[in-house]
């Protein structure tokens, strides 16, 4: 009897470590919360707008009702615009369990707008996959090139061998930083018309003396 209430304490200890570690792991996967939604694009997606749906909160990662899927071929772009800058520093990739799996990702880090024929250049990083369909594999990037990310394009080339690409689910791991150079930009451009108005000012009352 002691025995077996022995072991229902070990079970629940362990769930309670479950539950700890999604909490966890959903907090760390939160960047999709600071992706620019409406200025972000996938191309090659079969559906508009279906690729926007596979950033979503980590526990949801195991939603099948929420995809993406390639049109014309195997190939897919997103381009990730942020609303700051961030240092990024995983990712999780999940597909279905079979060929249309992704097999192969590419970053590119700062290049607004990016085609196809542009992913033809050398990325800034690549990673071989593996088929994740739980969302449970993560792949790192190098944080000393993925410190300071406005921008970030993910192109999958390849899946292992069926005609379209399907992906579930996109997590993005890392810190978050507010995009301070706009203010800065905007009080410069405020600065010059007052500088004028004035001068504007002390020329009209020297016309007026005169008069």
């Amino acid at each position: 009897m002691s025995g077996h209430s022995h072991n229902h304490g070990h079970g629940c200890g362990h769930e309670a470590t479950d539950v700890d570690h999604a909490l966890e792991m959903g907090i760390e996967y939160s960047l999709y919360q600071k992706i620019d939604m409406e200025n972000m694009e996938c191309l090659n997606e079969e559906c508009d707008g279906d690729g926007k749906k596979v950033f979503k909160p980590y526990e949801e990662r195991l939603d099948v009702t929420k995809y993406v899927q390639s049109d014309a071929d195997e190939e897919l772009l997103f381009n990730i615009p942020f609303t700051g800058n961030i240092k990024l520093k995983g990712i999780i990739v999940a597909g279905a369990n079979d060929d249309s799996h992704p097999s192969k990702m590419r970053l590119f880090k700062n290049r607004p707008k990016m085609t196809f024929d542009d992913a033809q250049s050398k990325a800034d990083q690549e990673f071989e996959l593996t088929r994740d369909s739980r969302g449970e594999v993560e792949y790192s990037p190098k944080v000393v090139t993925f410190s300071s990310v406005h921008h970030l394009s993910i192109h999958f080339p390849s899946n292992f061998g069926e005609d379209n690409t399907k992906i579930y689910y996109i997590g993005l791991r890392g810190e978050f930083s507010e995009a301070h150079h706009h203010g800065v930009t905007i009080c410069t451009y405020e600065a010059r018309p007052n500088v004028s108005d004035h001068k504007n000012e002390a020329f009209d009352a020297v016309n007026r003396t005169i008069q």
